[in-house]
This record gives C-alpha cells, structure tokens and sequence, in this order.
C-alpha cells in the first residue's frame, strides 16, 4: 500500500491547486451504463467531417451538448459510443488489441484514466484555444487533457424518510444506516473506483472505515443513476453519489438533498482528451475546445455540474466551491493504490 498522504482541506479559492485529478465519475463519473454495455448515437465517424466521442457523460446531457455544438460546427458530424468507464475502458483495450482506437475524442469521469492513457503513448497533446480561462488544476500540466467540470460525491438522503441524515462518512458506519445505503460499482464507475482510493488514502477513514461501512449491509448498485434513484424512491434512503444527480432528481420533483462530508469529498473533472490515431485531429480538437468554452461550460452548469471556469456561475441550489471541503490526494498515489482500493471495496462492501 501507498504511504498515506497529508491530506487537507482546502476552500476553492483554493481549489485547483492540488486538482491533477479529475477525472471511466461518474459523476458520474458519474455515469450509468447502457444495459446493453453501449450505446451508439450519430452519424458513423469515418471522414474528415466526423468525429467519434465515447464518454460516460449521460444520454441525455451528451446529446445536448452535440446539439449545441453543432450549432456553431454543423459540418462535423459526432457519433456518440455511451457507456460506464469500465466498459469503455475493456472497448478500447479490445480494439487496441486488434488496431487502433475507434474514438477521436474521449470524455470520461478521472484524470487516472487519461494518465494511463498518457504513459501508454495513445493522447495527442493539445491544448484547448480558451486554456487561460480554466481553473489551471484541471488541465493536465503536460497538455494531453482538460477536466471539463467538477463532479465531487456526496451523501444523498431521502427527505421524505431521512430527518437526520449522516454529514460525515464516519456516520455512515453507524449500525442505525445498516442496510440503508446504496452506492456505485467502482468495477462500472470510474469516479466510484477514483472515491475508493482517495478514501483508502485519507488518514482518517482507510481501509477500517471501508470495511466498517461493509459491515452496514451496503447494496451496490451499477453506477451513480441506479444509485440516486434508489434514494430518491426511498428503496435506500442514503445514498454515496455524485453531487448533480441529486440536484438534477430534485429538480424533478424527488425528496432528495444532499450533505457535503465534514471530512471533505472526493472528486473527480471529467476530462477530455483526443486519441493520437484519430483521423480527424481538427474537429477534435473544435469539439473539445468547445466542452471548455464558455458557451459549453454555461451548458454545464444548466445541466447542474460545478464548471471549471469562473466567469459562467454555479447550479441553482449548489454551494459555493469555496464552500466546498475538498480531499486532496496527489494523483500518482490515487493511480497507484486503486486496483487495491477497489479489490477491499468489493471484498468487504460485496462479498467478492
């Protein structure tokens, strides 16, 4: 195991200072999987007008947002590959084993993923036109991808049966939230395995509070989406998830709220970043420049993530970054202690 870290807090003035992450979360991160391992949307990216896009971005958001830039590139065409990191992840394993890479551009839930991606030679480096305006954290100092919103995971509960939630992940542990708390596969959702190690890593939880929270008869759901429904249905009150579902169920009329740990959380920035096989390096790179711009990072924050540029606003009903107690863990320890992270999450949390 990776020595653990000093860890701290830091308010978001702050905030991106120790932000080498990110982020196949969620979210989703943050980011529930097709039951059918996939789902491809848009025009076959084969010529230079195409671009291929696989991301963990959900159905609905990603359409949006090609909608919006298609707007302003209606010559390119993106064809959209949807799915859970950890099935993008196999997808492009598979087709490196046989090629090249399918996709021009990727947009996923942890930095430690475009690392592994960066130490394999697959990343072009580039450098988004608007970088100046980023929160400097979220752009990788090497130039091979860009965080493109900031997805930390919280406590969801149920207002409807909840009258005192947990606000800290020690209270998780409590036997009274046994067998009422769902939380996303860290095998499916990159941010849920990104989570796993940041608290292995945290001096004050590691691996006794993951195995504490074990013993609470944890049910682990296939990603974030399932997780957030099940509180928002009541199935399981309290809920590990990332912070815009919440907001976007409670948006919808769902007695859910959320709770920022006293601890701090975890979190990861979606980055993008554009595969070097791709056959169409301009519209890749247009279509990641306009994920940071300021017209596609206004569409983030409507679509209830925090954005990584200051000049667009916050959600409806969100904190503040500065608000924010944000867990700082450097990336290459994240990267290193992950696969043990999760192997104790599964062995203790589900029984595998």
């Amino acid at each position: 195991m990776v020595a653990a870290p000093r860890i701290g807090f830091r308010r978001t003035g702050a905030l991106l200072s120790a932000l080498t992450v990110s982020m196949l979360v969620v979210v989703a991160c943050s980011e529930p999987a097709t039951d059918s391992g996939g789902e491809t949307t848009g025009a076959a990216a084969s010529d230079a007008s195409s671009i291929t896009l696989y991301t963990s971005e959900p159905q609905a958001k990603i359409d949006r947002i090609v909608a919006a830039f298609n707007e302003e590139h209606p010559d390119i065409d993106v064809a959209v590959f949807r799915a859970g990191t950890g099935d993008l992840n196999a997808r492009i394993a598979a087709e490196l084993e046989t090629g090249a890479v399918d996709a021009d551009v990727l947009l996923a839930a942890d930095a430690g993923t475009f690392e592994g991606y960066k130490d394999q030679d697959l990343l072009l480096e580039y450098r988004p036109a608007d970088v100046d305006a980023l929160e400097p954290s979220v752009v990788d100092p090497e130039g091979f991808y860009v965080g493109t919103r900031i997805i930390p995971t919280v406590i969801a509960h149920n207002t409807g049966t909840v009258d005192t939630p947990p606000d800290s992940w020690r209270a998780l542990t409590d036997p009274r939230w046994s067998g009422q708390i769902v939380m996303p596969n860290p095998d499916v959702s990159g941010a849920a395995a990104y989570n796993a190690a940041v608290w292995m890593l945290t001096p004050a939880l590691g691996e006794d509070w993951i195995r504490a929270l074990g013993a609470n008869d944890v049910l682990v759901a296939e990603s974030n989406g399932p997780a957030s429904q099940a509180v928002a249905d009541g199935s399981r009150p309290v809920g590990v998830v990332v912070d815009y579902l919440v907001r976007d169920l409670a948006d919808q009329g769902s007695p859910v709220a959320v709770s920022y740990p006293s601890e701090g959380v975890p979190f990861v920035s979606q980055p993008a970043g554009i595969f070097r096989s791709t056959d169409n390096p301009d519209g890749a790179e247009a279509f990641v420049d306009f994920l940071v711009s300021e017209r596609g990072q206004s569409i983030a924050v409507e679509q209830n993530y925090l954005p990584v540029r200051s000049d667009v606003g916050t959600p409806a009903g969100a904190p503040a970054l500065a608000d924010i107690a944000l867990l700082e863990v450097p990336l290459e320890q994240v990267t290193a202690e992950q696969p043990r992270a999760v192997e104790v999450f599964k062995e203790a949390v589900t029984g595998q």
